[in-house]
C-alpha cells in the first residue's frame, strides 16, 4: 500500500466496542437532546459502573456533555453527545467504510 493510500486512522477513544455503542445510541437523539444515565445503562446492558468508566473517557475527548441535577430531592444523572462527538463518529463512519473498501479491493 503506498502512502498515497494509507489506511485511515480510527479514533481510538471511539474504537472500544462499548464506547462506540454509547456513541452510536446518542448519535440517535436529536441534537441538543439529552438521556438519563438509567435509561441508557439499560438500552445498552451495561452496569453503572462500567458505562460510568466509558462516559469519563468520552467526556474528556469532549464528546459528551453530563448533566448532573436534581428531580426534586433525587439526583439525576443526563447524558448529551457534543457537536464535536457528532463528527467524530462521522468522521469513525468514514474511516471505517474506507477501511472496509480498501479490504475489498484485495481479494
Amino acid at each position: 500500500m503506498t502512502a498515497d493510500h494509507a489506511l485511515p486512522e480510527l479514533d481510538p477513544v471511539i474504537h472500544a466496542q462499548a464506547r462506540l455503542r454509547v456513541m452510536v445510541t446518542l448519535n440517535t437523539l436529536a441534537d441538543g437532546d439529552e438521556i438519563a444515565f438509567p435509561v441508557l445503562k439499560d438500552l445498552l446492558g451495561m452496569t453503572a459502573g462500567n458505562l460510568s468508566v466509558h462516559l469519563s473517557k468520552l467526556e474528556e475527548a469532549a464528546y459528551v456533555h453530563i448533566i448532573k441535577t436534581h428531580k426534586g430531592r433525587t439526583p439525576i444523572t443526563f447524558v448529551a453527545l457534543t457537536k464535536r462527538g457528532r463528527l467524530a463518529l462521522e468522521d469513525y463512519t468514514t474511516a471505517i467504510r474506507a477501511l472496509l473498501d480498501s479490504a475489498g479491493g484485495t481479494s
